[in-house]
């Protein structure tokens, strides 16, 4: 529906990662015996699910667009058991279980927003990641998120907007894009005939916040958050509020706080009971939170401020205050290649994440980053053997493979890669990585299988027909030690290049209706 629009706004869409659809969500739930408000069933889950990929697409596209192996294993953390709380409350359908992508998206954006499209892609910035204080307030946002798509909100709009053109829903989408970085540009983008009726999409989307505010804040909870969580953020927000918002909280505007909303959370948690204050820090979330802001400001003037402000620490810092400002100074050391400074204020991090295992970790997973780039394998390696199996990832994974692969010990990545993209198809960086580990064993046709495999996690289905065609050409020219595993996977990439085939020729077929 958005194609006529998107192409030409790409840098706009990405740039503003900024709730597209979430500032027009409208729609109640079916859960928890809540009142309809109206019915949302007209438009199927497939046809969420498409509509949601064709704006994925772009954001993935988008140079803010980050992958880090880190921090995407750290909000995974979070984001599983709130999908398994959302599953046994019955909020998350098996329907939608299965047919919904279920993935989040981060941007390097430093402001402070997230924000959910059709067919269950999240978008989370690194500037919120940057903001916040504790795991749970972290679980608050993508609570509220993921309730916005298990109640179909944006379904519901597409129904209430059914008498409205689909230019006239793209200008809504661009319109709430512009206001996240700049309120003015929302009235250019939403013109003539069609403002009022955007207006009232937009209003109407404040009764869904609060919706969404109650269904998350039970998701949270049942999922083993502190229900503190949700007021500490709101407290966050309602203070940038006060600051007259200068444009780094965009999640001001397309969640907009009310007083209502304030005091429905306030009462929520006075109900409950109090749990005891946390025995330690979260030192893991300030680590975390050290990382989302060295990553979102890359440039060499803000990497030296991290480096000088760990410099000057005062040996008698308490850990909690030492940790994040050591992590964030050996990482932007790194980024500088300013080996010896790094592994200076690394060295220096290590007492203070003592007796906190999740930190500990982090550490670890820091050393194996820091020698990596430094081109020591055997220091990289030591650092990731010296995190407990119980406690290994898929970051361990991602940052352990290269290090195979670079030693000649390709078979052993494989293998481990293979186990991975078996349990989770979409992971593109491990369908990277394993293509390379083909590619260091002469395994020609597995790699470029993989790289198209790549391109299909990334959404990108005309780039992957190109590699599943070259894979076919390469499998009918002549080589050297054909084989049955040859035969096979050339088979399977037949099979494949007919379904990517076929979704291309969709694709194309619904833009040239559109035009």
């Amino acid at each position: 529906m958005f194609s006529p629009i998107l192409p030409g706004a790409r840098r706009l869409l990405s740039l503003a990662l900024a709730g597209a659809l979430l500032a027009l969500h409208a729609g109640p739930p079916h859960a928890q015996g809540l009142p309809s408000l109206g019915d949302g069933n007209s438009m199927t889950t497939a046809a969420e699910r498409r509509l949601g990929e064709r704006i994925a697409r772009e954001l993935y596209r988008d140079p803010d667009y980050i992958e880090d192996a880190v921090l995407e294993d750290y909000v995974r953390s979070i984001w599983q058991p709130l999908l398994a709380a959302a599953k046994a409350r019955g909020e998350l359908t098996g329907e939608l279980d299965e047919r919904f992508a279920w993935e989040i998206l981060m941007g390097r954006d430093r402001s402070i927003n997230a924000f959910a499209l059709p067919g269950g892609y999240l978008g989370l910035h690194l500037g919120l990641i940057g903001a916040v204080s504790t795991r749970d307030e972290l679980a608050s946002v993508l609570a509220h998120e993921l309730t916005h798509v298990t109640q179909r909100h944006i379904a519901r709009l597409m129904d209430q907007s059914s008498r409205i053109t689909p230019w006239a829903i793209g200008a809504m989408v661009l319109g709430a894009l512009a206001a996240s970085r700049n309120p003015d540009a929302a009235g250019a983008m939403i013109m003539g005939s069609q403002a009022a009726a955007a207006q009232s999409q937009l209003n109407f989307s404040r009764d869904m916040e609060r919706e969404a505010d109650r269904i998350g804040y039970g998701v949270m909870t049942q999922a083993g958050f502190d229900p503190a969580g949700f007021v500490g953020m709101f407290d966050k927000l309602q203070q940038a509020s006060k600051l007259n918002d200068n444009g780094a909280f965009p999640y001001l505007r397309s969640h907009p706080l009310t007083t209502e909303r304030l005091a429905d959370m306030q009462a929520r948690q006075a109900l409950l009971a109090r749990r005891a204050p946390p025995a330690r820090p979260d030192i893991e979330q300030a680590l975390m939170s050290a990382r989302a802001r060295v990553l979102s400001n890359p440039g060499p003037d803000r990497l030296r401020a991290w480096i000088g402000e760990a410099q000057s620490l005062a040996a008698s810092a308490a850990p909690a205050q030492a940790a994040p400002v050591l992590y964030a100074g050996a990482l932007a050391a790194s980024q500088l290649r300013e080996r010896a400074t790094a592994d200076a204020l690394l060295e220096r991090l290590r007492p203070a994440v003592q007796g906190d295992p999740r930190a500990l970790r982090q550490l670890h997973l820091l050393d194996a980053e820091l020698a990596s780039a430094a081109g020591d394998v055997a220091r990289a390696q030591a650092a990731l053997a010296a995190i407990p199996a119980a406690q290994a990832g898929r970051a361990e994974l991602l940052l352990g493979a290269p290090l195979w692969i670079r030693e000649g010990r390709a078979a052993e990545a494989a293998q481990q890669l293979q186990l991975q993209v078996a349990r989770d198809p979409r992971d593109a960086t491990a369908w990277r990585l394993l293509a390379s580990a083909y590619a260091a064993q002469g395994q020609t046709l597995r790699a470029l299988r993989a790289e198209a495999e790549q391109q299909v996690a990334r959404l990108d289905y005309p780039g992957a027909l190109d590699r599943l065609k070259a894979a076919q050409n390469y499998a009918r020219g002549p080589r050297q030690g054909n084989g049955p595993d040859d035969h096979i996977e050339a088979s399977i990439i037949d099979t494949r290049a007919r379904q990517v085939e076929a979704i291309v020729r969709e694709q194309q077929r619904e833009e040239k209706e559109e035009r």
